[in-house]
């Protein structure tokens, strides 16, 4: 196993496992972030590799989204350094994985955290996961999702999530396709890994073609929507109201919109 600051790499039985783990709630960094996408380029790299699961090593969460305090005070220029590590960088290492990823979602995810989750060619939730967008209540917009969601779950479905930033069940998601199965909670790392195993026995050759036929087919307007999800995405947060947000939020109180 490997240690990084924020993030564990573990490979056996041709299984890479790569772990968030930046207590207390996964809150995204840009150092996490570069740990992840320097991960999957290393499981891509790996020929002993031939499958990735995605977890947390925290108990009940999967990923927060973004560390919110790095966002105070930042120029869009700056902003744009972070969301192209998260959202362009992050989108060309799954792309060019070579081989299946699965997310193992047994706890909360909102926000960034679902980025990370959807980037996965699978996801798995536990029972009592729980998902949502809640960068609208703090003078945010979730940029990327307003590329891929419609397309999974339907332009109007997509908006009254994106909009109202509830948070909403494994049921629901699975419901909705955003989820591929729900496992017992106390199951999920295991069924992630069964799945891969599985995914694992398929040829080498045929899966990392297979798979890039599929990316090539499924991914063209998602890929094309990145630069203009970093752009509005950075806007928006460098606004007086996005920072009076963020700020509202790391101390507890309501914002004064």
């Amino acid at each position: 196993m490997t240690t990084d600051e924020d993030l564990r790499y573990d490979v056996s039985d041709q299984i890479a496992e790569i772990s968030l783990a930046r207590p207390p709630v996964n809150a995204l960094s840009f150092s996490l972030i570069e740990q992840l996408v320097a991960a999957l380029r290393r499981a891509a790299a790996d020929e002993n590799v031939r499958a990735v699961v995605l977890t947390s090593a925290l108990p009940r969460r999967f990923s927060a989204g973004l560390d919110l305090g790095t966002m105070l005070g930042k120029s869009a220029t700056e902003m744009r350094r972070l969301l192209d590590k998260l959202y362009v960088e992050l989108a060309d290492a799954q792309y060019n994985l070579g081989k299946p990823s699965i997310a193992a979602v047994g706890g909360s995810a909102r926000g960034g955290g679902m980025t990370l989750a959807i980037s996965c060619d699978v996801l798995l939730a536990g029972a009592s996961a729980s998902f949502g967008y809640p960068e609208i209540d703090l003078g945010l917009v979730p940029a990327i999702h307003f590329v891929h969601l419609p397309r999974i779950v339907g332009r109007h479905r997509a908006f009254e999530l994106l909009f109202s930033a509830r948070t909403f069940g494994a049921d629901e998601a699975f419901s909705l396709g955003l989820v591929s199965r729900i496992v017992p909670d106390d199951k999920v790392r295991d069924e992630a890994r069964a799945m891969a195993r599985v995914f694992a026995t398929k040829s080498r050759t045929t899966m990392r073609l297979g798979r890039a036929a599929f990316m090539r087919v499924n991914d063209r307007d998602y890929r094309r929507g990145i630069g203009d999800a970093v752009e509005n995405f950075c806007n928006v947060a460098a606004t007086a109201d996005a920072q009076e947000g963020v700020r509202a939020f790391i101390e507890k109180r309501s914002p004064s919109w």
